[in-house]
């Protein structure tokens, strides 16, 4: 029987005068697992201590925005315990600019909530079955990057040695960046990275001494400074955790349903029952020329205080796209950390788009395309870096 922790209850608005913007938004946390624990220290960099844990099982973390009174509880970080007593990062007082901490646990990556026939016939093929991940702690941008930050970027690498193979596009400064081949999205994180005195991640050579700049170069895991400060594309494991805001076995970042006022897709009320449309494009931004993509940051966020990680644009991911199942060709249960397959034809994609039905804005969804030349309209991306 499951022991519910009411005494590890964090209001982090009393940091106030240690971390001003910690006021901006009341936040409690507790904890729940095999039995009682105790709270010893809520450190002023946001990590817990606390002990008496039993090793070898799952905690989970959950958090509501007001007491007392307070039964709307939602799972925020599931943390799998090796020891007794723990040391875990909840939040972030001083995120790198434009982005947010998506704390260090164990999540369920797939489907698990429709029967494999469904899964099968509606997308699903290889997002089942599920499996638990490990995914260690990582900064993820708050918005989907923007056709002004893409320029911004490119303006700076374009004079710095590097060359793009399409100029990208956006149908406003504020709105996500589209036309992007996967090539190009990566030497952009480079230069990013380098813009901002960061280490690149991105190299050309295992010994990582050559960065990527040029070309469309096959890069594989071990050209990839894992380790590095810098900017790149996240692996799937972590865009699926970071989509779901911590919470478990749902099918949209908030919940098991959709409308067109919590995402920007294309509804079709008649194919999914989970969608509640209305039907068609998004009335609040289907007027002029396509791309009908919105202002990055026009929905409200997940749990993670993540906007867009269901419509608007796809993003690319780093992975390959396997062939097969989820569990049986990607992805092995209990993994930590994973890359995806060590090679393939596509790269995945993730999120859904405007253009494309409530089942592709799914987080168990995986899409995949070829990594160049750039997809029309629907595919952009989004940065993490470690913490």
């Amino acid at each position: 029987m499951k022991t519910k922790l009411h005494s590890l209850i964090i209001m982090l608005a009393l940091l106030a005068g240690v971390h001003p913007a910690a006021a901006q938004t009341t936040q409690f946390f507790r904890i729940v697992g095999p039995a009682a624990t105790t709270l010893t220290a809520f450190n002023p960099d946001g990590t817990i201590v606390w002990s008496n844990a039993q090793p070898g099982t799952n905690y989970t973390v959950q958090t509501v925005s007001s007491l007392p009174g307070g039964t709307n509880w939602v799972d925020y970080v599931q943390i799998p315990v090796t020891n007794g007593v723990n040391t875990n990062l909840l939040i972030s007082f001083n995120p790198p600019a434009g982005m947010a901490l998506i704390p260090a646990g164990v999540f369920t990556m797939g489907d698990n909530l429709d029967s494999v026939s469904y899964a099968m016939n509606y997308g699903l093929y290889d997002a089942i079955p599920a499996v638990t991940v490990n995914v260690s702690s990582f900064y993820m941008d708050v918005n989907l990057v923007s056709f002004n930050q893409w320029q911004s970027v490119c303006s700076w690498a374009t004079n710095h040695g590097y060359e793009f193979v399409d100029a990208g596009a956006g149908k406003a400064a504020n709105h996500p960046v589209q036309t992007v081949d996967w090539y190009d999205c990566v030497k952009w994180c480079n230069a990013r990275s380098q813009q901002a005195g960061l280490t690149p991640v991105y190299y050309t050579d295992a010994a990582l001494t050559q960065i990527y700049t040029n070309g469309e170069v096959n890069i594989t895991n071990e050209n990839v400074n894992w380790t590095a400060n810098g900017y790149r594309l996240p692996t799937e494991a972590e865009w699926e955790k970071a989509a779901r805001g911590g919470l478990s076995g749902q099918r949209f970042p908030w919940g098991d349903t959709i409308s067109e006022s919590q995402a920007n897709y294309y509804g079709n009320t008649n194919a999914d029952f989970y969608d509640l449309g209305p039907n068609g494009y998004n009335t609040n931004f289907d007027a002029g020329d396509f791309p009908f993509t919105s202002p990055v940051g026009s929905f409200a966020p997940n749990g993670y205080e993540l906007y867009d990680m269901a419509g608007n644009e796809f993003v690319w991911c780093w992975d390959w796209q396997g062939t097969g199942q989820n569990g049986s060709d990607d992805y092995v249960a209990n993994s930590a950390d994973p890359h995806g397959p060590e090679s393939g034809v596509e790269r995945v994609e993730r999120g859904g788009a405007w253009i494309v039905t409530a089942e592709g804005a799914m987080c168990a969804y995986r899409g995949g395309n070829n990594p160049s030349p750039a997809p029309e309209y629907g595919v952009g991306l989004r940065c993490v870096t470690r913490d």
